[in-house]
């Protein structure tokens, strides 16, 4: 008896291609772009501050307090400890008009030494806290 087509598996082969694996990539990709689009569509309009470039106004009332590397305080050029700090700041917190208090942070001084200043800006009711950096090297684009 010879051998029928499909009775024998090196005689014959499936020329079918097998569409599950397909199938299942093209869902996948069905339900990712429908949790995502909405998303991307859905968003609130808003009016975003435009760039600008201008150097702090420094007023004499103003607190200018400085972070060493070492994360040493220093209130203007008069070194203080924390203590010394607060007691300082609490002075100024009390005013009608509070000054604003500019942090001035060396780029090599740990976070923590930064933000023991801040917590202790925020504990005494201190309500306007900024940063002092340098401006952005010109020309480098």
């Amino acid at each position: 008896m010879a051998p029928q087509d499909g009775a024998d598996g090196e005689e014959s082969m499936i020329s079918t291609i097998n569409t599950t694996p397909l199938v299942d990539v093209m869902l996948v990709l069905l339900i990712i772009f429908l949790i995502t689009v909405p998303v991307v569509t859905a968003s609130i309009k808003l009016e975003l501050p435009k760039e600008r470039n201008q150097p702090t106004q420094t007023k004499p009332e103003n607190v200018v307090l400085a972070v060493a590397r070492d994360g040493g305080i220093f209130w203007g050029l008069e070194p203080l400890d924390i203590d010394a700090l607060q007691a300082r700041l609490r002075v100024v917190a009390a005013k009608d008009e509070q000054p604003e208090i500019h942090i001035r942070g060396d780029m090599a001084a740990r976070y923590e030494s930064v933000g023991r200043v801040v917590a202790a800006c925020q504990k005494v009711g201190i309500r306007k806290i900024g940063f002092i950096t340098e401006p952005p090297a010109s020309g480098g684009r």
